[in-house]
């Protein structure tokens, strides 16, 4: 299969520590099985080192750099201004993993309201695309998008909103999202929105060591599984796999311009 696709993982947080010591082989791994570009989202302040020193050390693995709502109690003012810094040193392929999550409830939705418009207005300003994550607030967040005439696009990760929504989120330029939730067999919306969106519409992400699929025998998921996810994305859609392989790889690269 490595010989007839390249695979982009447009979700991966090899940055976390569960895979320190194993990137090398990790990253061979993948040139062997196909995936030829992992995008590293930041969720706070301390760990975007991490992810400059992986991506300045791996060509394969490209920097965004966020402030993440799960975080929202560790994240202070000024890392907003240190993000700000942050993208006037190297390479930044976009802005992320920012959104909001009221999975939860609503007690820290102020505070999550100022991080993310603060971040989407950054990201404006840099020219740059978003990662979002969002949980209970598609709505809340395509409102904010709208009314901050945010044109420069980005990824809706784990998406799962419904296809009114994914018609709003790609009107404004942003891809889908789809992993490992999309292969077990009771997640049916995701499954049927994975299997009638527009592929072109649509990037693939393993959101690892989070998010396994229902082939994953390891206690965390790794990037090899995209492939997984991609066999899953093809059955589900009765397609080719190098065509939906070629096409979602060519959706990350019109976003993150790396054409």
């Amino acid at each position: 299969m490595s010989t007839q696709i390249t695979l982009f993982d447009s979700h991966c947080h090899l940055d976390f520590p569960i895979f320190d010591g194993k990137l090398d082989a990790i990253v061979e791994k993948c040139g062997q099985v196909g995936i030829g570009g992992i995008l590293i989202p930041g969720v706070n302040r301390d760990g975007w080192r991490r992810i400059r020193q992986i991506t300045a050390r791996l060509p394969i693995c490209h920097t965004a750099l966020g402030l993440h709502p799960m975080y929202i109690d560790s994240h202070q003012e000024q890392h907003l201004h240190d993000l700000e810094m942050a993208l006037s040193v190297g390479p930044i392929a976009a802005i992320g993993e920012i959104g909001l999550d009221f999975y939860e409830g609503r007690k820290s939705e102020k505070k999550q309201l100022q991080f993310f418009q603060a971040q989407i207005d950054i990201a404006k300003t840099a020219r740059l695309p978003v990662i979002l994550h969002v949980r209970k607030a598609h709505d809340q967040v395509l409102q904010i998008l709208n009314q901050s005439h945010f044109a420069f696009g980005g990824f809706v990760h784990a998406f799962n909103g419904s296809e009114n929504q994914a018609e709003r989120y790609t009107h404004l330029g942003f891809k889908l999202g789809f992993g490992g939730a999309m292969t077990y067999p009771r997640a049916a919306k995701i499954r049927k929105l994975a299997s009638s969106l527009p592929i072109e519409s649509i990037v693939l992400e393993t959101d690892a060591p989070d998010m396994p699929p229902i082939t994953c025998k390891q206690k965390h998921n790794t990037p090899f599984h995209l492939i997984d996810i991609l066999k899953c994305m093809a059955e589900l859609r009765g397609e080719n796999v190098a065509q939906i392989a070629r096409q979602t790889t060519r959706n990350v690269h019109s976003v993150l311009n790396l054409d």
